[in-house]
């Protein structure tokens, strides 16, 4: 028996000498590869051609034409056609399935992922424009953590609002309305926006300051088809509501 403990004990003493040392990296490489048609001549043949099927049937399924748009929906801050449609669409949805009131509505300028031409607007376009699975969700917030995610936007150039209008002046916010009255610091006010930046990402960390969080479990994207199809001919056009001014 004292033949087996000692000679655990040796094992036990001597395992961390017969183990390897730990590896380290003391030098490293790195290659871009450009995703373009420079490329083209690595792509796995077989691969592709197993692909080929379903890649016919999505783009079968999205190239279907779902509006139209009289003008080009282009992108650009602190405020442009894109970004209003896409907050006015949000703002709206959010009326339809929160059931109480919605005050204003907030999407990031960075989530417009692509501009919508004059012409037809297919379920491709919608999904280029919203490719993230981000859900809307209804924010109650304090007047004071409104006007502090304003301050945000006169910091960093402005962002899609709804239901309110914003004023900057020389960088620095001078006025900020909700229904056409001053934000009060004391009231409470709800604020449809997407799960992703009720995390306070894009410098909105005044978002995380909710008094209550409401998760409608529905997406965004699905919001936009919907919006589309029910509008069918989309409009529209840059009214002031986010103003900067030198």
């Amino acid at each position: 028996m004292r033949k087996i403990i000692v000679f655990v004990l040796c094992s036990l003493i001597l395992l961390p000498a017969c183990q390897k040392k730990p590896v380290q990296v003391t030098f490293a490489t790195t290659e871009a590869i450009p995703v373009d048609a420079s490329s083209d001549g690595i792509q796995d043949l077989n691969y592709l051609a197993q692909l080929a099927p379903t890649k016919a049937d999505l783009e079968e399924q999205l190239n279907v034409q779902i509006g139209y748009a009289p003008e080009r929906l282009w992108v650009g801050d602190p405020e442009c056609p894109m970004l209003n449609w896409a907050t006015d669409a949000l703002w709206e949805a959010a009326k339809k399935v929160y059931p109480e009131k919605v005050d204003i509505a907030i999407v990031n300028m960075g989530g417009m992922r692509c501009e919508w031409p004059a012409g037809a607007i297919t379920k491709e376009k919608v999904f280029e424009l919203m490719p993230f699975d981000n859900e809307l969700v209804v924010l109650t917030l304090k007047g004071e953590d409104v006007i502090a995610l304003c301050e945000s936007f006169a910091r960093y150039g402005g962002q899609g609002v709804a239901g309110m209008r914003v004023t900057v002046i020389d960088g620095h916010l001078a006025d900020v309305q909700v229904g056409g009255k001053a934000v009060n610091p004391k009231a409470l006010y709800t604020v449809a926006t997407s799960d992703y930046l009720s995390g306070g990402t894009d410098h909105m960390e005044a978002l995380t300051r909710y008094v209550e969080y409401w998760r409608s479990e529905l997406k965004i994207r699905d919001l936009y088809l919907e919006a589309v199809q029910t509008q069918d001919t989309i409009r529209a056009a840059v009214d002031g509501r986010m103003t900067m001014k030198p």
